[in-house]
């Protein structure tokens, strides 16, 4: 044990970190199994202020700190680079709620919370907390916001910075920053906490949120049509917003393939429709009350399409069970593919009115690259954000997605820029994106992001290896 490690577990007691192998070793790799790196000791606190401890001790020892939420990041953010010297900073004992008020709607949280959790907590109170994950019963509050997660209802309610109220973070040097309120109004300054929203800890540690909470949509009704194009399915979002306005609470699109995938290797689905179409969209209304209403308006809606040529087909949920079932179709999509084999994902943003041309596009140079690969397209129409997703072709060896990956980004990414879009919508940049962020973000943005870094982090202990 080296003098550092000493002075670790005198601060914070030895039940709070851990320097064996053995115990640190299950915390060194990414859930998709893609990066794995090295640390000397994993530290669990249980309070901000032990957190607060640790992060003066490993700047006075200019020691590298990893943060690791729920590990359900895509892009290797919360995994350790191969610097042996690393310290893993996991807040999963820190999931306390500290209040809920239902006046005036706020939630305050340790950062380590999982998500679901949160939501359940919420419900139960009578109100709802928005953020919708697939990973939500894995991931963590503080990692939600420190990557700006999405999700399925951004359509109505955005991203997670348009959730947060305030910010409790432990900077690099182990001052606390207590930002943590929950007024709706506060006009002065700078607004600090945006800038630990999407930082992916690389400014500090968050390890406090207040979150805006909402009336419960008590009331949901869920459609899955069947579209011949991206284009038909963007004159679709146009009829559904302006006639359901803020009842519109998720638009998501799926192409065919995908369908195949999740039928393929997702047990209890079923073909929706009794042929195939080129793509889907699954619509989902809400409300607080007032349901024959909410399915009477749908269906007006979808009959106007129908009748607009707008969509081909659909079906409308007439149960919970239902409503379950269509959603599965869409948020299976992943773990399917994940059981297909190892695959390259893209997580990107795109103007909405530019999708369809990009989608046209973007294969004529994937194929450039990677002829016979197959793209899973699928993704949150209502806020442009594509997961453009590609599998090995039929029969290739799995070792294809690890040789093909940096042609087939740059191919995506090209392709993204010709038509202003962004290279990471909700996941971030993590390991997986860093080169190709700063070589596709504005040089000016990238030279202040590096300012900022340098005020906060002078000798650049927070997650090394990450973003910049």
């Amino acid at each position: 044990m080296n003098r550092f490690q000493e002075e670790l577990k005198n601060a914070l007691s030895p039940d709070v970190v851990q320097t064996a192998a053995e115990e640190i070793v299950p915390w060194l790799s990414d859930w998709r199994g893609i990066y794995t790196g090295q640390a000397q000791a994993l530290v669990r606190p249980r309070s901000t202020q032990q957190v607060a401890e640790c992060l003066r001790l490993c700047h006075a020892h200019k020691v590298p700190v990893v943060p690791r939420g729920g590990n359900t990041g895509l892009c290797g953010g919360a995994t350790p680079d191969a610097n042996p010297a690393n310290v893993i900073l996991c807040l999963d004992r820190m999931n306390s709620i500290r209040s809920l008020d239902t006046i005036a709607n706020t939630l305050v949280v340790d950062a380590g919370c999982i998500l679901g959790n949160l939501r359940r907590a919420a419900n139960e109170a009578g109100r709802m907390l928005p953020l919708s994950l697939a990973a939500e019963d894995s991931a963590q509050i503080g990692g939600n916001l420190a990557t700006n997660a999405g999700g399925v209802n951004v359509v109505r309610y955005g991203m997670t910075r348009e959730l947060v109220l305030g910010v409790e973070a432990v900077l690099p040097d182990g001052t606390i920053f207590n930002g943590l309120h929950t007024l709706r109004k506060d006009n002065t300054g700078y607004d600090l906490k945006q800038l630990f929203i999407g930082s992916e800890g690389t400014l500090g540690i968050i390890t406090g949120v207040a979150l805006r909470l909402y009336a419960q949509t008590q009331v949901r009704s869920v459609v899955l049509v069947a579209v011949e194009s991206a284009q038909q399915s963007l004159e679709l979002f146009r009829l559904l917003f302006g006639a359901c306005g803020a009842r519109l609470q998720a638009f998501e699109f799926f192409t065919d393939a995908c369908l195949d995938l999740v039928l393929a290797h997702t047990e209890g689905l079923h073909e929706p429709f009794e042929q195939r179409h080129p793509a889907y969209v699954l619509i989902e209304l809400a409300d607080t009350a007032d349901g024959e209403g909410l399915n009477r308006l749908l269906e007006e809606v979808i009959g106007q399409a129908l009748e607009q040529e707008l969509c081909q087909d659909a079906v409308v949920s007439a149960s919970l069970s239902q409503l379950q079932t269509l959603w599965r179709l869409r948020e299976e999509i992943s773990e399917a593919q994940r059981a297909d084999g190892p695959h390259l994902k893209h997580d990107i943003s795109l103007p909405i009115e530019r999708i369809p041309d990009f989608m046209r596009t973007a294969v004529q140079g994937l194929h450039a690259v990677a002829p016979d690969c197959r793209p899973y397209i699928f993704g949150h129409f209502g806020d442009g954000n594509l997961h453009y997703n590609i599998s090995r072709p039929q029969g290739a060896d799995k070792t294809w997605a690890a040789e093909h990956e940096e042609a087939v980004a740059d191919a995506v990414f090209d392709e993204v820029a010709v038509y202003g879009g962004s290279i990471s919508a909700e996941h971030g940049i993590g390991q997986l994106k860093r080169r190709a962020f700063h070589h596709y973000k504005d040089p000016v943005a990238i030279a202040l992001m590096q300012q900022i870094k340098q005020l906060f982090d002078p000798h650049n202990i927070m997650n090394p290896g990450k973003l910049l």
